[in-house]
């Protein structure tokens, strides 16, 4: 029996612990999409304790603590820090086969050092324990970017920030991590949502020009692609959770901008022509800048409205829809490719059910740039060993795993860099069981290389950063 989470835990083979030792562990990390807050790292926040770093805005935890029957006001309620802690320590011995097992005892072991099983009896030696590392400089935001060899990370931003914590982390000279900005126009794309018009006076402030039509609103975006350019960004990122094509006239779309503009009530029907006609100017506009346009497809959002109503969304209660798409993403994409203004693309998933289509559809795309068109890392509920596994073998099926950019963490923790080294664990034990196997020569140097590259030098490459070497190993 293997020991529980070893130096060699999800490595099942000699080739597996060799791809993983000697290349993928001593690779730094490219975080391209996460939802850290700029202002907490440039303000070099330094969390209370465990609860905060740990359970704060994590609805990954939050929906395992309801499933197992924990009441809400010990998830986003008032009870204190220290009992959702004790509940989280209640909660993780049923987790078996769930990947936050593996994740919380990573970033305990990772992180600060701590060896043991969380379970209800040593949870308060590690509540005490961890809360105390914390106090320490070792855990400034700052710090444990730089302990996990963190060269560059992604925020994701609207349009309308000023992006002056971006702007502070860039001067800064203590600090040599990259932290861009993405530029994620979802206020400018919800025609139909009654926030809408708000966002437009935003998006007027924010430019310092007046929207009276779409040719206005479509320059104001296009001043604020250029001001985030000037920061640094190198991606956008869109959500498309419903038909995002339909082909349409400048006329009509005109008139649904104007009705939207006076507040009127715009059906979701009627907002797809609208987007379709947005989403191409902007991935014309990415094309020119040489950004990466990333589509995160499938979400089912805020499913359960009560509890949405009482603790607000993005609190654990999306899910999986299962809308088919790929003709519409195939004229979106390819109304771009007409003009040879496709942009570099990053296509996610959350339904595993389109995997194939997704990654296949990908290839019709290709071009100069190796792996343009990219079939992005398991998302989200998919983000486990299943699911990556899936993933890889998807595209390694259809096309070349070689040019895959390899993982993110998509996540609100400075903690959740360990899922870098869980997904090159299982990257490292999958191409190692097709080395042993007999499906592939057993070139360790090349197999190596391939190893580093998806880890890190890919994304490196495909976003055009300049990385100095990297610091020590955590």
């Amino acid at each position: 029996m293997k020991a529980f989470m070893d130096d060699d835990f999800l490595l099942e083979t000699v080739t597996a612990k060799a791809l993983y030792h000697t290349y993928a562990k001593k690779m730094p990390i490219i975080d391209y999409h996460c939802h850290l807050s700029a202002k907490e790292i440039a303000e070099n926040r330094q969390f209370s304790t465990l609860t905060e770093v740990w359970l704060g805005d994590d609805h990954y935890k939050w929906r395992a603590l309801r499933a197992n029957g924990i009441p809400e006001h010990y998830i986003t309620g008032q009870s204190s820090e220290k009992e959702k802690f004790m509940k989280w320590a209640d909660t993780i011995p049923a987790l078996i086969g769930n990947p936050l097992y593996h994740w919380t005892h990573l970033e305990l072991q990772r992180c600060f050092g701590i060896e043991e099983i969380l379970t209800p009896e040593t949870a308060e030696a590690i509540w005490n324990e961890g809360n105390q590392q914390l106090q320490t400089e070792r855990f400034k935001a700052k710090e444990v970017i730089k302990r996990f060899r963190v060269k560059a990370l992604c925020t994701t931003d609207d349009p309308v920030d000023s992006l002056q914590y971006h702007k502070q982390l860039k001067e800064d000279q203590s600090f040599d991590v990259k932290v861009l900005p993405t530029f994620r126009p979802d206020g400018a794309l919800a025609i139909e949502k009654p926030a809408f018009s708000s966002w437009v006076h935003e998006l007027e402030q924010a430019a310092a020009m007046t929207i009276q039509s779409l040719a206005d609103f479509k320059a104001a975006l296009a001043k604020r692609i250029d001001y985030f350019d000037e920061v640094g960004c190198r991606l956008s990122d869109h959500s498309l959770e419903s038909a995002f094509f339909k082909r349409f006239t400048e006329e009509e779309v005109e008139a649904v901008f104007q009705r939207a503009l006076r507040k009127e009530a715009i059906t979701e029907a009627e907002a797809v022509p609208y987007k379709t006609a947005l989403m191409i100017y902007l991935g014309e506009l990415y094309a020119e800048k040489g950004w990466a346009m990333q589509f995160h497809i499938g979400g089912l959002r805020n499913a359960n409205t009560r509890m949405v109503a009482q603790v607000g969304p993005n609190t654990g209660f999306d899910s999986i829809a299962d809308f088919t798409y790929a003709g519409e993403l195939a004229h979106l994409l390819d109304e771009l490719e007409k003009k040879n203004r496709l942009p570099k693309t990053i296509l996610y998933c959350l339904n595993p059910r389109d995997n194939y289509m997704v990654a296949a559809l990908a290839g019709n795309f290709q071009s100069e740039i190796p792996g343009k068109i990219q079939f992005g890392t398991a998302w989200w509920f998919n983000d486990q060993r299943d699911g990556m596994e899936e993933q890889i073998k998807t595209l390694a099926n259809v096309g070349i795993l070689a040019n895959f950019i390899g993982m993110l963490t998509d996540s609100r923790s400075l903690l959740s860099y360990t899922r870098h080294e869980y997904f090159r664990r299982i990257l490292c034990n999958l191409v190692g069981r097709w080395v042993e196997n007999g499906e592939y020569p057993a070139q360790l140097d090349y197999i190596g290389q391939i190893i580093e590259n998806i880890s890190y030098r890919n994304i490196e490459s495909y976003l055009g950063l300049e990385i100095e070497e990297e610091t020590e190993l955590l």
